[in-house]
């Protein structure tokens, strides 16, 4: 066995695992948002890139050692290209970075040219050495990564102090429970007097279709995996587990408490089929459901995370050469999961079990690429050159969106009032306002629900945590105590570190 170790890492192939590494640690770097499954192409075409790399190397060379040597480094300038160049424009948006980078780079790689190239080095000391720290790497930024192994069967819940219910009963025609988070829609009147948008005609077709727009409600957080985190949990953060102290910045286990929650337990053991759809943010998506929905690959043959890693390449240069756009990509994925939602509602309804569907629409949050109309829009269009949003593209793409998405859930509500021979609950709410605002703004969250025959429990200030507790409590003879409804602001990275908002509507605010 000694002697077997001995000669594999005497053998060099560490380029290929710095190769490895680059997919690898970005993965690791975007752990939580993307699944490790979508670097799996990447990965291979990065692996063979460096095998062809090699390769060129040593037919000039026709020394394996010293090629490695001299592939690993310039794979080192191809894959840290697009990190240097992001780092940048950020720190100087202003300057003519892109020319002093490439000569600077153009440098480097003449020195390892020349540095490689001398007669008397073989450099086959350093392979050992070379081959330990790539592989080292590379275990780094795998242990980084979130494969999802949760603890545990599917049925499970994941925060320690979540608070079920053993003794709900399921009615004899159980409703079907439709959830629409509508990611950073604002209410009405915040959207009225933050970007001039009347909204009343959404609010009045819910209202004669028999919705309750609850006119003062505020989200309970400003940040949609704390605000879904404690809406599916029906508990604040600060009492649903000892992880959410002041002083953290994990979310490991949040993502766990979100992906397996108390009102998901509930129904589940309330013999209802549970339905998810994908939103392309991996911390979001609930997969081990009954029904996780997600739409074909985009045809255009590229992932979001494979643009994402080309951008941080050399080989960025594809996108101004006009061979690839990963930005349209981009559009193309948000436009292709917020479609195949809608287009899946007739299908969800037809559902002969009892169903609880929980359907997170990433709008109108950017990217932006729907107009008004629901034509596709270019993301790139709404930003500035760092890809941040200046104030007035940020109003008008999300503007765009508010109306597109208005359209759509209207037609939504309409089919599934239609196809349901019970009154269904309906729940449409946003997680917390818009960008680009102060942070008590931020929190006037949309809420309207359809609770047939429940209509006189719900209130104007409701809040998200409260929500689900009025659901089991009306419906399925809960016990729930309705929590005091408070919003809490909190900064990055200390997510949990809470400062309450006190919401003017409140007498006493």
């Amino acid at each position: 066995m000694k002697k077997f170790f001995a000669r594999l890492f005497n053998a060099p192939w560490h380029p290929l695992a710095l190769s490895a590494y680059a997919v690898l640690a970005l993965l690791a770097s975007n752990a939580g948002q993307v699944a490790p499954s979508a670097g799996l192409r990447a990965l291979l075409a990065s692996l063979t890139f460096g095998a062809l790399v090699f390769l060129i190397v040593w037919l000039f060379f026709r020394q394996s050692h010293k090629a490695a040597f001299l592939t690993s480094l310039l794979l080192a300038l191809f894959f840290t290209y697009g990190h240097a160049y992001i780092a940048l424009a950020e720190e100087f948006p202003d300057a003519h970075y892109a020319i002093w980078l490439n000569l600077g780079w153009a440098a480097l790689g003449l020195v390892f040219i020349c540095w490689a190239s001398r007669p008397q080095l073989t450099f086959v000391s350093a392979t050992p050495t070379l081959n330990t720290v790539a592989l080292a790497l590379m275990l780094m930024a795998v242990t980084q990564m979130d494969f999802g192994l949760g603890r545990g069967s599917v049925h499970r819940l994941g925060a320690q102090n979540a608070p079920v219910e053993e003794g709900l009963t399921r009615p004899e025609n159980p409703p079907d429970v439709y959830f629409f988070l509508m990611d950073s829609y604002a209410r009405s009147d915040l959207l009225k007097s933050a970007y001039g948008f009347d909204n009343r005609a959404f609010d009045e077709a819910l209202t004669e279709r028999g919705f309750y727009v609850a006119t003062c409600s505020q989200s309970n957080y400003v940040r949609t995996e704390l605000s879904l985190g404690s809406s599916l949990n029906m508990q604040y953060l600060q009492d649903l587990d000892p992880a959410f102290s002041p002083e953290s910045t994990k979310r490991k286990v949040l993502w766990d408490a979100l992906k397996h929650n108390a009102v998901r337990y509930n129904f589940e053991t309330l013999g209802y089929q549970t339905i998810n759809f994908a939103t392309g943010f991996d911390w979001l998506e609930i997969r081990d459901v009954n029904q996780f929905m997600s739409p074909p690959a985009i045809t255009s043959g590229m992932s979001e995370f494979e643009g994402l890693f080309l951008r941080t390449t050399l080989a960025r240069y594809a996108q101004d050469w006009g061979w690839v756009d990963p930005d349209y990509i981009l559009g193309v994925g948000f436009r292709d999961r917020f479609t195949y939602i809608f287009n899946s509602v007739d299908e969800i309804t037809q559902n002969p079990q009892p169903t609880f569907a929980y359907i997170h629409l990433i709008s109108p949050h950017p990217p932006f690429v729907f107009d008004a109309e629901g034509n596709p829009t270019y993301p790139p269009d709404y930003w500035n050159k760092q890809r941040q949003y200046p104030a007035d593209l940020y109003q008008k793409g999300y503007l765009n969106q508010v109306q597109n998405l208005n359209r759509n859930m209207l037609n939504a509500v309409d089919t599934i009032l239609k196809n349901s021979a019970t009154p269904p609950i309906i729940i449409i709410q946003s997680d917390h306002g818009p960008w680009l605002q102060t942070k008590e703004k931020r929190m006037r969250n949309y809420t309207a629900l359809y609770f047939p025959g429940h209509a006189d429990i719900l209130y104007p200030t409701v809040t998200p945590v409260n929500v689900f507790r009025l659901v089991f409590d009306a419906y399925f003879g809960g016990k729930y105590d309705i929590l005091k409804d408070v919003s809490y602001f909190s900064p990055v990275p200390k997510i949990y570190d809470f400062d309450e908002i006190k919401n003017p509507c409140v007498t006493g605010n």
